[in-house]
Order: structure tokens, then sequence, then C-alpha cells
């Protein structure tokens, strides 16, 4: 195999808008760095959508919030500054990819990634990564509702254990009304709750449906009874005796 197959497989597969044609080692950066950073961004959803206010009224220990902010943009920072270097181009690379920069200032615009990434889940029909994706989600809008929620006058979701038992119970349409939301930003989560445990729903039941449908057509076509006649096997009987009888009538005819 020539080193030019596996290179045109990695230019290939990078990401077109953020990839240049025929460089090689800014391609294979991006292979490399996309999914791990794009779950980062899935799994820190929490961490850039609530308020710095809100942080800092709901948690004892702020700097926790305030160092994975920080630690967000040093990551997106060293990724950008990787590819910009690896450019053939680089001031070009770098005031031609604005969301890349910006998600350095600020986290929270690297949601379009996770976006991304969600849209490949679905395009790749996979379950189990459906799931893994539902429930990273669901983590994400209990700690929001909790965030949210914490220090709100009349709240009664004030822990992240009342959130998270919160979250399962709306989720599995459950609904017992012994915690709710009483802020909008907490109402908007649970609206986004009620719609994840509604499409996770339907997806798995599918999925179980089509799993049944399956097993069925696999047994047909395994033929659990030999000696039953198949449904080609029908058509050509009746093919046959409808031959027979279509001889059987013209015969007379003929020998009159």
């Amino acid at each position: 195999m020539s080193m030019s197959e596996p290179a045109a497989d990695v230019a290939e597969s990078a990401d077109p808008s953020e990839s240049e044609p025929g460089n090689d080692r800014l391609n294979r950066w991006i292979n490399r760095t996309t999914l791990p950073l794009d779950l980062l961004a899935l799994c820190t959803i929490w961490l850039t959508v609530v308020p710095f206010a809100v942080i800092d009224r709901a948690s004892s220990h702020p700097w926790i919030w305030w160092g994975g902010r920080l630690a967000l943009s040093v990551i997106y920072g060293i990724d950008m500054a990787v590819r910009t270097y690896l450019s053939r181009r680089r001031f070009h690379y770098f005031t031609h990819h604005p969301v890349g920069v910006l998600a350095v200032v600020v986290p929270g615009i690297r949601l379009l990634f996770s976006l991304r990434l969600l849209r490949a889940m679905f395009r790749k029909g996979n379950t189990l990564h459906f799931l893994f994706v539902s429930v990273l989600l669901l983590l994400n809008l209990m700690i929001i509702v909790w965030g949210f929620e914490h220090n709100a006058s009349d709240a009664n979701i004030t822990t992240i254990g009342i959130a998270v038992w919160w979250g399962c119970v709306t989720v599995f349409t459950v609904g017992y009304g012994d915690y709710y939301p009483v802020t909008v930003p907490g109402r908007i989560a649970a609206v986004a709750i009620m719609v994840l445990g509604l499409t996770t729903a339907a997806v798995i039941t599918a999925q179980i449906a089509s799993s049944f449908m399956d097993q069925a057509q696999a047994r047909r076509a395994a033929g659990g009874n030999p000696d039953e006649p198949t449904v080609h096997d029908r058509l050509d009987r009746i093919e046959s005796l409808l031959r027979s009888q279509r001889g059987g009538d013209d015969s007379p005819n003929g020998q009159t």
C-alpha cells in the first residue's frame, strides 16, 4: 500500500469545514481531536449555560465553576492554536474560523459542536450512542435546573439529589408533582427534559419493535419446519395447476 492512500483517507475523513485539502497533518489532528472536544462540550453544557451570578449564589465553592470555565477556554485555545500552526495559511485560517476562536473566549459557543455530535448520533442510527447522548443531556439539564432553582424564592429543588430525582421522574413521564421548578429558566429546562423523555421513549420503542420483527423474519427465513412449503413453492404449485387446467381445457378443442 502506498503512503498516498492513507493520506487520502485522512483528508476525506476530516471535517471539510475545518480542514485543508491535502494538508495531512492538520486533517490528522482534526480527526483525533474533534470527537473528544465534542464530547467535552456535551458534558459541560451546564458549565457554559448557567450565568456567573447564579453560580456565585448556587455554589458554596464558586471557584470550582470559574476554574472549569477557565480550563475549557485553555483546552479550546490550545486546539485552535495547534490548528492554526498546522495550517498552510495561518492568518487566513485563524480569521476564517470564528467559531473556534469565539469558543476560546466564550466556551458556550462550543454548543454548536455538541449539536453536530447529536446530529451525528441520530444519523448513525445507533441506539447505544443515542442513549449515551440522552443521558449526558439529562444530567446537564438536571444541573442547570438546580443552578437556577437553588436560591430562588419558594424553590423546592434545592439540592443536586432532589434535581436528579425530579429529572428522572420527569423524563420517565411519571409526574409525581412533589418537586417542580419555579423559575422561568428552570421551567424551560423542564420542557427540554420532557421532550428528551418522549424522544427517548419513541426511539427505544421503535428499536424494540424492529428487533422483534427482525427476529420473526430470521425464524421464518431459517425455516422452523422444513416440510412446510415456502411462499415460492406455493406459487409454483398454483402456477403448475393453472397450466395443467389450461392444457386440459385446450385439448378437447384441439381434437374437434
